[in-house]
């Protein structure tokens, strides 16, 4: 990733494995430390973040693209994305402002080249990814499982767990 200036670290699961729901107890695991954390979420949908009948809806369709919208509690920029593409993750790196952050976490983009957690649940019938992607650092699951020694088992259930693979193995600090 060119276009990364601080670690990243990828999740990486079959839709309806828990990413999202790790994610939001895996980060404040990680901000107790005092980190900054910033995501990326890959969506295959067209999602809208402004509605029908909003000012910054309205002006996007009429043509704007970026339209930013700002308050004194947060920003967020609306691009339009034409012709219509799915984006690549060091693409978007260049757009995130990196410069208060400390680590990167990234939910999807599992097909790109950078470090992952993959999380498995066998009970959803789906493959392991680990063998077909070399950038697999680890795989947390909620079942047991032999893994080649490479790779590092987590459980999927115990966020504090993760987080702390993450400080020692990943970012080598505690």
């Amino acid at each position: 990733m060119q276009n990364a200036k601080i670690p990243i670290l990828g999740f990486a699961a079959f839709s309806g494995t828990g990413k999202t729901s790790l994610l939001t107890k895996l980060i404040p695991a990680l901000k107790s430390t005092g980190l900054q954390i910033g995501l990326i979420k890959h969506s295959h949908h067209n999602f809208q973040i402004d509605q029908p009948g909003k000012d910054s809806f309205e002006l996007r369709q009429a043509g704007a693209s970026p339209v930013m919208i700002v308050s004194g509690h947060r920003r967020a920029i609306i691009t339009e994305i034409t012709p219509t593409q799915e984006p690549r993750l060091d693409e978007q790196l260049k757009y995130f402002d990196q410069s208060k952050l400390d680590l990167i976490l990234v939910e999807g983009f599992k097909a790109e080249k950078f470090p992952k957690i993959e999380l498995h649940r066998p009970s959803l019938g789906k493959p392991l990814l680990y063998p077909n992607d070399a950038d697999i650092i680890a795989v947390a699951s909620d079942s047991p499982m032999v893994l080649p020694s490479r790779l590092s088992k987590l459980d999927i259930n115990q966020p504090e767990m993760i987080a702390d693979f993450i400080l020692i193995h990943f970012l080598g600090s505690l």
